[in-house]
């Protein structure tokens, strides 16, 4: 391929990508924030917030499935972006929490697949075109940040109800990237006589890959839920708060940058990551000070961003090419269902034993390890 036409496929898929996580850093913090100022009580907005995880590991992998197996990444794209525009579009509309339950379903149905839809034709770009992946995805990561911030800002100039059309606006901007996307052409796969992925579910090696990348980014479901709970609960203000989370998403660009120089394999990079999601997480529950709690944070560059890195490279040398973005979907389910049972698990046990919590995503993180290095010869 010319460096022009791999230097298009890369600034389109950085841009897209840039929009898609947009999207999220709009709508993680701030979507519930909307829900609670239209007048839905606490106990459906807990309701509302779980269909997207729940998609993750029931719909979406037929989702990603059928539109490899149709050659369609770019067309299943394009139709989750505009999907998640005219979803949430609908919702700004609406005030009644079941009505709001069940679009939001409809939207998470076909919005959830947009990531691992957009890993899977980045994967594929990267063998065609000679890139990195690490790089690529910086894009989505620095987005997040702009997203997060900037509607944190909004939000203080405008009414907490209308925040839902900011949500919209970075929809449109995605599905207004999705157009450019440049066609991939590729070989549609070859399917078994049940129409499925030949080996992917009863590939050791493959199962070995998903089940620790799960586990890694499984054990930081304490973290997500609880961290600015007790953080303010040790008296630190809404802005140390902030630059914490901001510090970890600082750390896993630059991970993402420089990962073009890593030169171990993917399966030790994998063990590096879950060990110091160990180390991170015996710290964390020890209430560090916040100097050291700062640099604790800068390890989710490690924790989070090398576990993806090395996760993708792995998927890429494991699995055929044909089949790549349908192993996406199967990550992303055995990743949302650890995070959602974890999620719901963490709740008692924090109620129950505090910090006490990270102990054990430490101990999901060391049997993470131990699956890799069990697997080793196998991938």
């Amino acid at each position: 391929m010319s460096a022009s036409e791999s230097k298009r496929f890369a600034m389109r898929l950085a841009v897209f990508y840039g929009a898609v996580f947009g999207v999220v850093g709009t709508h993680l913090p701030f979507f519930p924030v909307w829900l609670k100022a239209i007048g839905i009580d606490a106990s459906w907005i807990g309701l509302i917030i779980a269909v997207p995880s729940i998609t993750r590991f029931t719909t979406l992998p037929f989702v990603t499935a059928a539109a490899e197996r149709r050659n369609a990444l770019r067309a299943a794209m394009i139709l989750t972006a505009f999907a998640a525009t005219i979803g949430f579009a609908v919702l700004g509309l609406l005030r009644e929490p079941v009505a709001v339950l069940i679009v939001y379903l409809l939207t998470a149905i076909l919005w959830t697949p947009t990531v691992p839809l957009t890993d899977g034709y980045a994967l594929k770009g990267v063998a065609r075109y000679g890139l990195n992946y690490g790089p690529l995805r910086l894009w989505g990561s620095a987005a997040f940040v702009v997203g997060a911030l900037g509607c944190g800002w909004l939000i203080q100039t405008i009414e907490a109800r209308h925040v839902i059309w900011v949500i919209v606006a970075m929809a449109a901007a995605g599905a207004a990237a999705s157009l450019f996307l440049m066609p991939l052409a590729v070989a549609p796969p070859r399917e078994d006589a049940q129409g499925s992925a030949p080996t992917l579910l009863r590939d050791p090696g493959f199962l070995a890959i998903i089940a620790a990348s799960a586990l890694i980014q499984g054990s930081h479901a304490a973290y997500y839920t609880f961290a600015s709970i007790a953080w303010q609960g040790e008296g630190f203000g809404g802005l140390t708060i902030a630059g914490l989370w901001v510090l970890g998403v600082l750390a896993e660009i630059v991970l993402f940058a420089i990962s073009p120089r890593f030169r171990w394999p993917p399966s030790t990079l994998v063990m590096l990551a879950g060990l110091v999601a160990v180390a991170r997480w015996i710290v964390t529950a020890q209430s560090p000070p916040l100097a050291a709690l700062a640099l604790v944070q800068l390890s989710h560059g490690i924790t989070f961003g090398l576990t993806l890195v090395a996760t993708m490279s792995l998927l890429q040398r494991h699995v055929p090419g044909a089949f790549i973005a349908r192993a996406q979907g199967y990550l992303a389910a055995a990743t949302g269902l650890v995070m959602a049972t974890t999620a719901v698990l963490s709740g008692a046990v924090y109620a129950a034993i505090g910090q006490g919590i990270y102990y054990v995503m430490a101990a999901m993180a060391s049997v993470a390890v131990a699956v890799m290095m069990a697997a080793r010869t196998r991938i």
